[in-house]
């Protein structure tokens, strides 16, 4: 068993809101600065820049992982990660077809920028990546396991898209085998007063900006033998789920 610091939600610069200097190399660099060791880049409704996010963290010796924070049809965020990065891009296109059409306006949430392996712009989502998608709460997890992923509501402890400050309490179903939190010292009062026992505690920073990412502090044991990323990876998702 070894240990291995993480992240598991960041946003790039094709997320509205997310700083122009969160590019995929950047990100990779100033997570290695942070000293973690895994990193899942988790764009608001897209999995379009996960393909350079990967080349950036082989440079940088992070293992990454291909994600999206998902906004569902009652406007509750849900983390959602794949083992492979095609599972991932697939998953992207579901939710491509199943988004409202919303032009952006670069001038108020930025420009949703796609980038290649080397930080070069190479295209730009039109379309407003943060308004909510036609998908509901309970059909999300179907839809990510088909695809070999794992999903689970994000930041619970926050006021907005948190799915208990949207439906007032913590819903017996879907289920999630884990739950995000911002801040992990709320984790004790939100498992006892959800009943959340059962849950995997996860603490992830949903950094827009470099300056949001943390230096490492939260981690998961896992048994690397023989060491490959795509065995610390499969290992990683065996304890998530």
């Amino acid at each position: 068993m070894n240990r291995y610091y993480y992240d598991l939600h960041i946003h790039s610069c094709l997320s509205p809101c997310g700083d122009d200097d969160n590019t995929p190399n950047n990100i990779a660099g100033m997570a290695s600065l942070c000293g973690l060791n895994i990193v899942a880049l988790t764009d608001h409704n897209s999995t379009a820049n996960c393909p350079a996010f990967f080349e950036a963290a082989r440079r940088y010796g992070i293992i990454p992982i291909a994600g999206m924070e998902l906004t569902t049809s009652e406007d509750i965020h849900v983390v959602c990660l794949f083992e492979t990065l095609e599972n991932a891009m697939t998953f992207g296109e579901r939710v491509k077809n199943l988004s409202i059409p919303i032009e952006n306006r670069p001038d108020i949430f930025g420009a949703q920028q796609i980038l290649d392996g080397q930080d070069n712009i190479i295209g730009e989502e039109k379309n407003l990546l943060i308004n909510a998608t036609l998908i509901s709460i309970e059909e999300v997890p179907s839809m990510v396991t088909q695809l070999g992923g794992i999903c689970y509501p994000a930041h619970i402890d926050r006021q907005s898209n948190g799915i208990i400050s949207v439906l007032g309490t913590f819903p017996a179903t879907p289920h999630f085998s884990c739950v995000e939190f911002h801040d992990g010292e709320k984790a004790d009062e939100y498992i006892q007063k959800y009943g959340l026992q059962d849950k995997k505690i996860i603490v992830s920073s949903d950094a827009h900006n470099l300056t949001d990412m943390r230096d490492r502090q939260n981690y998961f044991d896992l048994d690397d033998e023989p060491y490959s990323s795509a065995l610390v990876r499969k290992k990683l998702f065996e304890l998530l789920r």
